[in-house]
């Protein structure tokens, strides 16, 4: 049976990320498998984006009006958008009889919000962690704080790697069995090598062309993407290799770093500094080079090393989090987190380049990991979910008075005062009297019924109040 699926994040287009490509990709497969996706994230009035928009194979995209604030992670939303989003959820959850809520990313004020309120209304939710977080600083025990209080009302927890589902499930105090691990994926019909090396090796590649070795860095240059460990590789690398050139694509608070370190040694013909880059233009970046260098100081799964290996890259990154998880050995070389481990690690990568076949990379990871397998695993989340019993006004004020003395009393007042909410909500405005959206027909083309109608009037007749 086809699903109704409300998508709700900070991060999304035009926004640009692996939680962004995440949640586009992931969206246009479900799309493909039958199922109905709307997303709900906040509106970008300085990039031209508001109120209700289409994207690619009819995915609706509500952009809520609520103010954000810009953190160098990305702008969310803040806190105070709580009270005024329910009315706004409402109304979207009915108009589209929405089926389930899926949140995303731990950093998302909507994300938990839209949860929190789908719990109240009996609509089943399931969340998706895409990073991890300390347990020591204050900005992590407030955001475990948080969390766990999220938690506490969520059907079913998804993790892009097994380390992310263990730091997870300690940081909300979540059972193992409620946590499940889904991971990233890439497309392969985006990423890809040149078609003209196909039966070839990069030793060979390079020796036709004529052309050095090219190291490709993709991320934003902060300072947890290890942008200050480039700005030390950078010239001690080229001591040693001086045919060696980079692409580095990226912006942020570092890259004045970066272009401080080119300038003092005068590597303007070596580096490339591309800036930011749109998300449909990184293949044509990736494809600049044959190497790729992930520094990152954590990481649940970074999906750019997909991407980049996809392309044909031989890869270099940095031992941590669950980047270890992602590709074997003859794939991808780790270092720690360290400019002199990551140069031995480079170095090594220079020796055994030539003997890698880019189009055998690409197709090993079109069959790692593909957006189908991906979707068809979210789905039987989605099933599993929606035969659950949905918790009680009672049962969802005790696990909230678990949460502490005084912070669990504030969480089971908000809770209770949700639910009061929520009861005058449904006396000014009644669900019969919300007319059910018009349902765009793209989002069903791939598989269309056999009697012609629509599958968003077949999937849920009865309206939510």
């Amino acid at each position: 049976m086809p699903h109704v699926i409300c998508i709700v994040s900070d991060f999304f287009y035009p926004g640009y990320g692996g939680i962004e490509t995440h949640i586009f990709n992931l969206s246009q497969m479900l799309i493909k498998l039958g199922h109905k996706v709307v997303i709900v994230t906040y509106n970008r009035h300085a990039e031209g984006r508001g109120g209700v928009r289409y994207m690619t194979n009819g995915l609706k995209v509500y952009y809520l009006p609520l103010f954000a604030l810009k953190f160098l992670a990305g702008s969310v939303t803040l806190p105070t958008a709580h009270p005024g989003m329910f009315p706004l959820l409402r109304q979207i959850v009915i108009r589209e009889r929405v089926d389930i809520v899926h949140g995303h990313q731990t950093t998302s004020s909507m994300c938990h919000h839209a949860m929190f309120h789908a719990c109240t209304m009996g609509v089943p939710t399931v969340f998706t962690d895409h990073s991890l977080f300390g347990f020591a600083d204050l900005a992590s025990i407030l955001i475990n704080k948080v969390l766990g209080w999220s938690m506490c009302h969520v059907g079913h927890v998804v993790c892009v790697s097994h380390t992310c589902k263990e730091n997870t499930a300690l940081r909300g105090t979540i059972p193992p069995e409620r946590v499940s691990v889904i991971p990233n994926a890439t497309d392969p019909a985006i990423f890809y090598p040149d078609p003209e090396y196909k039966g070839r090796r990069w030793g060979e590649i390079l020796e036709t062309e004529k052309r050095p070795v090219t190291i490709v860095v993709v991320s934003r240059l902060v300072y947890r993407k290890g942008a200050d460990l480039l700005a030390d590789v950078i010239p001690k690398l080229h001591k040693t290799h001086p045919e060696v050139r980079w692409v580095i694509a990226g912006d942020g608070p570092r890259a004045l770093q970066i272009k401080q370190v080119v300038e003092r040694h005068n590597l303007f013909h070596t580096v490339d500094l591309v800036g930011p880059v749109p998300n449909e233009h990184v293949p044509g970046v990736l494809r600049r080079g044959s190497l790729f260098l992930n520094m990152s100081l954590t990481d649940s799964f970074c999906i750019a090393i997909c991407e980049a290996a996809a392309c044909g890259h031989l890869v270099v990154a940095t031992r941590v989090g669950g980047v270890p998880e992602v590709m074997p050995d003859d794939m991808m070389l780790l270092a720690d987190p360290e400019p002199e481990s990551i140069l031995t690690s480079l170095k090594e990568a220079l020796v055994r380049l030539p003997d890698v076949d880019p189009w055998d990379h690409h197709a090993r990871i079109k069959k790692f990991y593909n957006w189908t397998d991906i979707a068809r695993r979210t789905v039987k989340v989605y099933d599993k979910v929606l035969k659950a019993t949905p918790p009680s006004v009672s049962d969802r004020i005790y696990r909230d008075l678990s949460l502490g003395l005084v912070f669990g009393v504030i969480c089971a007042g908000l809770t209770a005062i949700d639910h009061l909410v929520w009861t005058v909500l449904k006396l000014l405005f009644p669900a019969d009297k919300i007319d059910p959206a018009v349902d765009m027909p793209g989002w069903d083309v791939f598989n269309p019924p056999p009697d012609g109608s629509s599958r968003a009037q077949n999937a849920r007749q009865p309206l939510r109040a």
